[in-house]
């Protein structure tokens, strides 16, 4: 991980033109994935705190990390806290593309109980 460019002084004080200004330079400078995701955390921490022009703070960067980049243990870690930057349909795809496997095994033990179920009563079922 590379160092911070932001101070916690910065992230929780700076207006947003210069935040986004200077986390877009970050990013295209770095291509930092887990950073930036880390620092748009804390905006939305920011956000959290009351500061609501920081609502949707970078809207467009956080599509594309999420979208078109490789995904990594710190987009996993934090995917939920950005799940209103999409619609329901863009976040289903999202939540296939980072989560494969679970949402594989999630739909297979679908299928399977499916057919189980209408043969066991009620109460086995239930369990």
């Amino acid at each position: 991980m590379s160092e911070q460019p932001f101070t916690p002084n910065q992230i929780f004080n700076l207006s947003l033109s210069t935040i986004e200004q200077r986390m877009m330079d970050f990013y295209e400078e770095t291509q930092d994935n887990a950073t930036t995701i880390q620092l748009l955390l804390a905006l939305r921490v920011r956000y959290q705190l009351g500061a609501e022009e920081f609502a949707l703070v970078l809207k467009d960067l956080v599509k594309y990390l999420f979208t078109r980049t490789k995904v990594t243990k710190t987009m996993k870690k934090f995917i939920y806290f950005f799940q209103d930057y999409f619609e329901t349909s863009e976040w289903k795809r999202i939540n296939l593309r980072v989560f494969p496997v679970r949402n594989f095994i999630e739909k297979a033990k679908s299928l399977i109980l499916s057919p189980l179920a209408k043969l066991l009563p009620i109460e086995v079922a239930a369990t």
